[in-house]
């Protein structure tokens, strides 16, 4: 699972989700792409978490990347970010339910 924060410049929120609601068909059409979630804070309304689930790190970080579905994500995307987006990659050890 591909975890990103992502802080969006203040007023470009309805904006932003726009753009990540134009781009889900890039990740549905992703190798090794499994799911693809956008959950934004209660606490911070301009700070967002995108998850995606991936077959593996390698289709994330070689496979969409390095393919023009990245590319095109980014345009979208991009000039709505305040910094960087923070990546990890995790893996589901426990689930209660």
């Amino acid at each position: 699972m591909e975890i990103a924060e992502i802080d969006v410049l203040s007023s470009h929120e309805t904006a932003f989700e726009e753009a990540v609601e134009e781009a889900a068909p890039l990740f549905r059409t992703a190798k090794g792409c499994r799911s693809f979630a956008l959950d934004r804070s209660v606490d911070q309304p301009g700070r967002y978490r995108l998850m995606v689930g991936w077959d593996s790190v390698h289709d994330h970080v070689v496979n969409f990347r390095e393919s023009p579905n990245f590319a095109a994500w980014r345009a979208l995307v991009a000039p709505h970010f305040s910094a960087p987006p923070k990546v990890d990659h995790v893996e589901r050890l426990f689930d209660g339910f």
